[in-house]
This record gives C-alpha cells, structure tokens and sequence, in this order.
C-alpha cells in the first residue's frame, strides 16, 4: 500500500499535464505530498481491517462509506471531485454511477489482504460500489486489485498482462512512448487504469515504475499510484524510497498504515 501512496506523492506536482512528460525529473521536491488518492487508500484499508477478512458485502459496505466520509472530512482540502465531495458530505450517501479513477486509485489494500482471486474483485467491486457504481468504475477497482494481487503471488508480468486483458478487455497493446505524446489529462478509469498498468509492465524495476507513469502526464498523482501500488506487490519497495513517502505523512494516516503493514506481516507468518 505504501507504494500507492507514494505514488500519489510523487505524480502530485504534475498532475493537470505539469511536467515534461520526462522519466528524467527530480524525484523528491519541496511540492510533493500526499492527496485525496492516500487519503482515500487509508479509509479503505482501515475499513477492511476493521471487518475482518470474513465480512460479508453489506458490512463492507457500511464500513467503507463510514471510514471515507470520515477521513474525507478529516481531510477535507486534499483535492476531492465536486461529485465525491458531496458525497462525503452526504447525510445519506448514495452511489453516482461514476466511471471516474477514484474506484481504483483507494483499491491497493484489497490485493494485499485477500486468498483468492476471486475474493480479491468481489471485495474491489463492493469498494467501488459504494460510489463508482458505473461498470468501468467497477471494473476498474477489479483490475487493479487483481494486478496487485497476482504480483504479489508471484505471477510474472506475462501472466498478469494476459489475466487484465482477458477478464477486463483492456487495450494494453500500446507501448509507453505510443501513449505518451498525446497522453493528456483526464479522470476516468478507461483511460487511467490501463494506462498504469503499461506503465507497470514496463518498468524494470519499482522507481523506473514510477518515473514511467509520471512520464505519461494525465492525471498523474491517480495513475502513479496505481502503478505504483502495482510495483511495489512485484518489485517491493526501496527501504529509502518507503521513509522519504513516510515522512510526507501524518501521524494518523501513518498509523493505520503501519497497522495494515502488521496485518501483512502475520497473515503471511
């Protein structure tokens, strides 16, 4: 999870087509911070540990709306969508049939915590669900937890690639440097998450994930960190890189995830 978050961090000072769409930038610059896509990954994460892995769909539910609104309202100036800011300040929060990258940027959590596949997208789908009920919302927090979780199993990247294109039909024919050059911002899982998934596929190692999917512009703090929670399930993360994103953070967003981080730990002891 940390790994998303990082990602969030480093793609924020380029989002809205900021940068030089360059793998060549100074990573750690007095602009990078955390966003809504970290304040959002921990609400989830804290919700899913809340229930236990066992929880049916409706506690789901009910956890993952109570734990968003609350961290939302927590952090009320982290760069929400108008849409969702309503919803977070909602006394009856309803779905909106959304398709925006939101489903799939706070999804990291679910590919780490689950056994199976099949569990993994069936719980992606219920965090989606609760706002990004669209079917390329749904679909999207499904990709991605599924690339997290087959990379954290050990799938190699072929297998991945085949597995996303298969079940979600996704176009990943294209390279990197065929979407970079008229790659430009813009908020929907159709044109995000496929996007870092190439961009993920293509890195060789977790930081050239990263400088990869800022390369590529766009919505560049959401498709970073979806790259990225995808990377660090394959690759890990630098020791180095994973203190510099902690450091960036508040001390209770930082507890929840150190407590996700334990939960990891004494689910694979």
């Amino acid at each position: 999870m940390i790994g998303a978050i990082l990602g969030d961090m480093v793609g924020a000072p380029y989002e809205f087509d900021r940068g030089d769409k360059t793998k060549d930038f100074e990573m750690w610059i007095p602009r990078v911070r955390f966003t809504d896509d970290t304040v959002m990954t921990v609400a989830v994460a804290e919700a899913l540990l809340s229930v236990g892995r066992d929880a049916g769909e409706e506690e789901i539910k009910r956890a993952v709306i109570k734990s968003m609104q609350d961290w939302g309202n927590r952090y009320p100036h982290a760069g929400y969508g108008g849409r969702f800011m309503g919803w977070l300040l909602s006394d009856d929060p309803q779905p909106y049939n959304s398709w925006g990258n939101g489903s799939a940027m706070r999804v990291s959590s679910v590919g780490w915590l689950y056994d199976s596949i099949e569990r993994t997208r069936e719980v992606a789908r219920w965090t989606a669900e609760v706002t990004h009920d669209h079917p390329e919302g749904i679909k999207g927090a499904e990709a991605t937890a599924s690339a997290i979780f087959m990379a954290r199993k050990g799938y190699d990247k072929a297998a991945i690639k085949s597995y996303i294109v298969s079940e979600f039909a996704y176009d990943l024919s294209r390279t990197c440097d065929q979407i970079r050059p008229t790659y430009h911002h813009v908020e929907s899982c159709q044109e995000t998450v496929p996007e870092a998934i190439t961009a993920f596929l293509e890195g060789n190692d977790f930081e050239d994930v990263i400088r990869t999917a800022v390369s590529l512009g766009g919505d560049c703090d959401t498709l970073t960190c979806i790259a990225g929670g995808m990377a660090e399930a394959y690759y890990g993360i630098p020791e180095d890189m994973a203190a510099k994103a902690k450091e960036r953070l508040k001390s209770d967003l930082l507890a929840v995830l150190e407590a996700f981080g334990k939960c990891r730990r004494l689910k694979e002891a």
